[in-house]
């Protein structure tokens, strides 16, 4: 009998996204898999449901979820959602796990192997399910969209007989994915751009798109790239540094976009409440990492606030803002992540934890936490599953181990006990990119 696996529509009210499209769906029907897609789920990417079901899926309700082997969604399930999933259902999304110890520690309390995207290593045979990567480009895309919207003059030089418009000024910090391809759209755009980045291999990128690098280029900066392509928290004396030239250049830009972070931690304040003020009436400043504290000072969370005439743009969720687009590729993602769960011959899954694919992504399995980066979760949840399983079900403590395996192949599996830390990070950057690039938003 075939395995289900079930496409959600999201709860929350700011994803637009779905983990699914017309395309995804015939390739996991081609797999093996019954598909059921919950009503409406597509219909703010702008996939109704009579695509889904012309390529094959079924159209069923939330309750659906409780019969699913499989679950591929955009967002971390809500404590209430996870009530419906049956013990040992698959769930493949992006879970945000850092600062969540609460959230994961609830999934494996409900014994689900849950994967999360953002943790894809950055090999080659992983770029086309690198999530961040595809995500973060539209993102990056879509503030320069969103900077042109707010700011009320033209981007290009434009020579006309009533004399010339010149062009607008647009400076980029972080240039991770995002950046790049903020970049590359202000430079279409007509823009005079700039760009800075603490990492010295993203010079020659920058140039390579047409935009001026700007940078402190001491011993500390050649030196200040993680083997895994992200950027190295700085000095204090090397941000004071690096602060005094963005202050002077920032005062002269007309738009503004920071795409800086840095995984696992708070994103690093790039523009003070001083740079702001000296930066002209209808400048424009987008954080695209605001939902993670932000860049900017006064940055608010899903708005746009004014301050000294500057906007100071916070939108959450961008690339959700392209929703048809962002959706399109998040679920090529998911699809070409999950093929490599899927057994040929039996047309089920079958996981095998010595993969690397699996080692860096698989966050809960069995009942317990098993990512070693989040081993202080791991041991709260264990004692607390226990005890849940003990109450439920009133049995000898040495229960079998299948009854909560979420594959048929490999039921009694475990996760390695001694698997590398694997490095959340970010793959393939815009073509322009000749090395790795940071993990920006």
């Amino acid at each position: 009998m075939a395995q289900t696996l079930f496409i959600p529509k999201e709860i929350d009210a700011n994803e637009p996204r779905v983990g699914g499209s017309a395309e995804t769906v015939k390739k996991l029907i081609g797999l093996g898999f019954t598909v059921i897609v919950e009503t409406g789920a597509g219909t703010a990417s702008r996939i109704p449901d009579r695509e889904f079901e012309a390529a094959g899926a079924t159209i069923g309700k939330a309750a659906n979820v409780k019969d699913a082997d499989v679950v591929l969604k955009v967002r971390r399930p809500s404590s209430a959602e996870l009530t419906s999933y049956k013990r040992g259902a698959i769930i493949i999304a992006m879970l945000d796990p850092y600062g969540n110890d609460a959230a994961v520690k609830e999934l494996a309390d409900a014994g689900v192997t849950a994967f999360t995207m953002e943790f894809m290593p950055r090999i080659t045979r992983a770029q086309v399910m690198d999530v961040l990567s595809s995500q973060a480009n539209l993102a990056g895309y879509q503030a320069v969209v969103d900077a042109a919207a707010e700011y009320d003059r033209a981007l290009p030089m434009m020579m006309t007989a009533a004399g010339t418009v010149p062009a607008a000024k647009v400076f980029i910090m972080g240039v991770g994915v995002a950046g790049l391809q903020a970049i590359a759209t202000a430079r279409r755009l007509g823009a005079v751009v700039t760009a800075t980045d603490v990492r010295p291999a993203v010079k020659e990128q920058v140039a390579s798109l047409g935009a001026k690098f700007l940078a402190v280029e001491d011993e500390e900066f050649k030196a200040a790239e993680t083997a895994g392509g992200y950027a190295k928290e700085m000095s204090k004396e090397y941000q004071a540094k690096q602060a005094a030239l963005v202050n002077d250049h920032i005062a002269k830009q007309d738009i503004v976009i920071t795409t800086a972070l840095i995984p696992g931690r708070p994103a690093p304040r790039l523009v003070t409440r001083e740079m702001v003020a000296r930066m002209r009436p209808g400048s424009v400043l987008i954080d695209l990492a605001v939902e993670r504290g932000g860049n900017v000072e006064g940055a608010v969370a899903g708005k746009v606030v004014e301050v000294d005439g500057v906007k100071i743009v916070g939108h959450l969720n961008v690339p959700g803002r392209i929703a048809a687009t962002a959706s399109q590729l998040y679920a090529k993602n998911l699809v070409a992540f999950f093929e490599t769960l899927v057994d040929k011959d039996s047309k089920s899954v079958k996981i095998n934890f010595d993969d690397e694919l699996v080692k860096a992504t698989v966050l809960t399995h069995g009942g317990k936490v098993v990512h070693p980066n989040f081993a202080s979760t791991a041991s709260a949840a264990a004692p607390a599953l226990a005890a849940k399983t003990a109450t439920k079900k009133a049995a000898p403590a040495k229960a079998p181990a299948a009854k909560d395996a979420p594959v048929k192949a490999e039921a009694s599996k475990a996760a390695p006990k001694k698997s590398p830390t694997p490095k959340p990070a970010k793959a393939a950057a815009p073509k322009a990119a000749s090395k790795k690039t940071e993990g920006d938003a």
